[in-house]
């Protein structure tokens, strides 16, 4: 049997950067602070790094699949620079009421369900049940919670915590997170 892959997930607006509201351009993304150092702390204890981002501006028609690869290009050669490469990055496109067209879908990949954790999971091999999950909304607690991922932390770098009741703790931002996770070694 070969090594365990742990992941930490991470949710995209809000954990990485600031979410101003969907956010497209390289202008209006603006990194949480403390987020490469987070992450390279995080690859050193041994997680791979799995982003996995709703992106409902895609299925609104705000901005298109294109522009978010180039973003997302952007952003991945910034942690690249910074010495992290990041293991994963899964995006949904979709929203069953507000896209249009191909988009409208009820899909299972759009958080609180698990598809994109579970997509990732078979890809990289990865065994959620050593896994950290790290968002700013309960939906990132609850697709972690179907996905099997135990340890979910929550951060307060995003949208305004409405509900803690589905995270193991609340952390400052993503900053928070190596020290927490050194300090509460999976069961």
């Amino acid at each position: 049997m070969g090594t365990v892959n742990r992941a930490v997930f991470l949710d995209r607006d809000g954990v990485i950067n600031k979410d101003h509201g969907y956010v497209h351009q390289v202008d209006d993304f603006e990194y949480i602070e403390g987020v490469f150092e987070a992450c390279l702390a995080l690859k050193q204890q041994g997680y791979k790094l799995v982003v996995v981002t709703n992106q409902s501006g895609i299925a609104r028609g705000m901005y298109t699949e294109d522009q978010f690869h180039s973003l997302t290009e952007w952003m991945d050669w910034n942690f690249a620079d910074k010495g992290v490469d990041l293991d994963g990055i899964y995006y949904c496109p979709h929203h069953n009421e507000k896209g249009i067209g191909e988009y409208k879908v009820d899909c299972d990949c759009r958080k609180p369900k698990p598809g994109m954790l579970i997509d990732a999971a078979k890809f990289l091999k990865i065994d959620l049940s050593q896994s950290v999950m790290v968002g700013d909304k309960t939906d990132d607690m609850l697709a972690a919670k179907a996905a099997g991922v135990p340890t979910r932390i929550l951060v307060r770098t995003g949208k305004a915590i409405a509900d803690e009741s589905d995270a193991s703790v609340v952390l400052d931002s993503i900053a928070d997170v190596p020290a927490f996770l050194k300090n509460h070694k999976a069961s």
